[in-house]
């Protein structure tokens, strides 16, 4: 292969798949300084399977911080931005060999909405975290912007990115569970069962703060992952919920705790847990589906894992990387079986999905989201619609409440 003729071919090591790129796409992050946490994820799984680059940041509103994580970041110092709008303004004017392609938007919830609007307006593709906005209008606006540019747009919900997670939508697709009644699903941690915002602990304090946050807490923070992972594996999206909200740490001003019983366009009930009060919790994302000739269970903490369950056989323990899998599942397995297939990997195969959609779009293909496998600015619509409707239905008498799109 003549790599002077910059013709990249990148393959995963397990799954072969591969993608055909004339060169490394080139990113830019807003947020994520060198003392926040989700910034060094997002790096380090963009990097990850040497499909990107990361050229240029905004990573404070503070400036010298910003500075200072692009200095230990190795990048130029012209292409380290006191500010979004700067580093958008100043890259769309660079040749097309140099500028960004794309950005990732790391910050809290209320810095979300304004650098993708302004990203898509000026012909860049945005990735950006959960959930998508701080309100369901900002999200319906940012859905019409990003539909109208015709960009790729991709939502951070990490857990699809799971090899069993895939598998076990696979096989709800393939009717082997037949028709789903149930599904049940739970995210409990216990970080917040103490009010360590007041100590000013910086994840804490901008999570409980509706100007950071939103209308919801726990709900918008994990109770997003939840519903939307309960909706990825069924292929059910939810219609109405029952919720009751708790703010259970005196003081707090948001829901550190949610309870609710779903219904789903499909025919299939079920409930959600969202807590971050269950002191001894780390990240216990659990979930189990049900149909009418066998149900599944998948839970975060134990990833390689998929349990399938029959009533007249004994039930399957599905491991990651085995052959028996689904082609979703091999595509998404990078590791030899037996070896810990995890969070940073899963966090990755959203933005490997993502870059093979900009590639694409580089081509001039049209872009489907759903074909690439990745949650997209209808997920994120749906996220902003789903914490809205809990909060509605917590606070008022009549409880059922409808997801409003």
């Amino acid at each position: 292969m003549n790599f002077r003729l910059h013709l990249l071919l990148y393959c995963e090591p397990l799954n072969q798949t591969c993608i055909e790129m004339k060169r490394k796409l080139r990113m830019g992050m807003v947020g994520g300084s060198s003392d926040a946490f989700i910034g060094a994820v997002h790096r380090r799984v963009a990097a990850l399977d040497g499909y990107i680059e990361l050229v240029c940041g905004a990573f404070s509103s503070n400036p010298e911080k910003s500075k200072a994580t692009g200095k230990s970041l190795f990048l130029s110092p012209d292409r380290v931005y006191e500010s979004y709008t700067e580093m958008i303004e100043a890259e769309k004017k660079l040749p097309p060999d140099k500028r960004m392609d794309f950005i990732s938007i790391v910050t809290p919830n209320h810095v979300h909405f304004a650098p993708a609007k302004l990203a898509l307006e000026n012909g860049f593709h945005v990735i950006c975290d959960k959930p998508m906005t701080l309100s369901l209008a900002e999200a319906k606006q940012l859905k019409r912007i990003a539909d109208k540019s015709g960009l790729v747009f991709a939502l951070t919900h990490t857990y699809t990115g799971y090899p069993m997670v895939k598998e076990a939508r696979q096989l709800v697709r393939k009717g082997v569970l037949g028709a789903i009644r149930k599904i049940y699903v739970e995210y409990t941690q216990g970080w917040l069962s103490q009010p360590i915002e007041r100590t000013g602990q910086k994840q804490a304090s901008w999570r409980s703060d509706p100007k950071y946050s939103g209308l919801g807490g726990a709900i918008a923070d994990i109770g997003t992952h939840a519903a939307n992972l309960a909706e990825f594996i069924s292929g059910q999206t939810i219609t109405e919920l029952c919720a009751d909200l708790q703010t259970v740490v005196a003081g707090r001003v948001l829901d550190d705790d949610a309870t609710m019983l779903l219904r789903f366009d499909g025919g299939a009930t079920g409930m959600l847990v969202a807590t971050q009060v269950a002191a001894g919790e780390e990240n216990n994302l659990f979930i189990r589906v049900y149909g009418e000739k066998g149900g599944l269970e998948w839970r975060q903490e134990e990833p390689n894992t998929l349990v399938v369950k029959w009533p007249d056989k004994p039930r399957q323990i599905l491991r990651t990387g085995l052959p028996y899998v689904g082609e979703e599942a091999k595509a998404a397995t990078r590791v030899p079986s037996g070896h810990p297939e995890g969070y940073l990997e899963a966090f990755a195969n959203i933005y490997v999905a993502f870059a093979r959609a900009v590639n694409d779009h580089r081509s001039g293909k049209k872009i489907d989201p759903h074909r690439y496998g990745f949650p997209d600015v209808n997920d994120g619509v749906r996220g902003m619609a789903f914490i809205e409707a809990a909060v509605k239905s917590s606070r008022q008498k009549q409880k059922w409440v409808r997801i409003p799109v």
